[in-house]
């Protein structure tokens, strides 16, 4: 047998752990860093270190070291990849199972109210400008959308040239401090800097918190360098919006 053949398989039997499959429950849901997975498991550091490696190896979780801390580590779930071995299963029992499919995004108004979600980092100019957009775009009248910073500065120039490759407009886009913020309830807070993480503060309400852990385009010198930099990180958001965006809808349809 091939080794693709038996990916399906060692994809099913990953996930088939009970420890594993909690810990991609939980990164499905947020990036977390792994002395907070073992607070959340109750299980040893080294056996939650050891199942996050195994998770690693096949390639289902990411990890990235902290901006905010250079001794943490933050891990996240690839979801994309998770649904690729997902239909690969599927494919593999037979071929009516397998989906090719996106994740659907519906348009129509399925929501009792809007749902308000704020995109959170340092500066307000780059990641969570382009998260704000990148929503605003998908989720339609669904969902109500903001962002703002600990340290407002200006938006940068590469996230409006990023976002209008992508057809959306952010030059009337302003970067706020999230002082002007702190008073609304939010349904979701998501923070997409892990400074930001670390001083967010608490929202009135019952608010769902949710960390991305995202490198900052922003510092990379190289004028190139930074552009395509940009250009992942965006791609990256998109990924990780399509995603939070079926929670959303999945979490508070209106019963039919």
């Amino acid at each position: 047998m091939t080794p693709e053949s038996t990916q399906p398989l060692h994809f099913l039997k990953l996930l088939a752990h009970d420890l594993r499959w909690q810990l991609v429950t939980f990164l499905a849901g947020s990036d977390f860093r792994v002395q907070e997975l073992v607070a959340l498991l109750k299980q040893p550091q080294n056996l939650v270190s050891y199942h996050l490696k195994q998770l690693r190896e096949a390639e289902l979780v990411i990890e990235r070291r902290s901006t905010a801390d250079a001794r943490d580590i933050y891990y996240s779930l690839d979801l994309e990849q998770m649904q690729r071995l997902y239909n690969a299963v599927g494919l593999a029992l037979h071929p009516a199972l397998a989906s090719g499919d996106s994740i659907i995004i519906r348009t129509e108004q399925s929501l009792s109210r809007p749902v308000r979600v704020l995109f959170l980092c340092t500066e307000n100019s780059a990641r969570s400008q382009m998260a704000e957009a990148i929503l605003r775009e998908m989720g339609g009248a669904e969902i109500e959308v903001f962002s703002a910073g600990t340290t407002p500065t200006i938006v940068h120039p590469d996230a409006i040239q990023i976002m209008a490759d992508r057809h959306i407009d952010l030059r009337q886009q302003r970067s706020k401090s999230i002082d002007q913020l702190q008073q609304r309830a939010f349904d979701y807070v998501v923070t997409v800097c892990d400074r930001a993480r670390e001083s967010c503060p608490d929202f009135p309400g019952d608010t769902r918190r949710i960390h991305w852990s995202l490198s900052d385009p922003a510092v990379i010198q190289d004028v190139d360098a930074r552009y395509a930099a940009f250009a992942q990180t965006a791609e990256q958001l998109a990924t990780r919006i399509r995603y939070l965006v079926a929670l959303i809808q999945s979490e508070k349809e209106v019963p039919s």
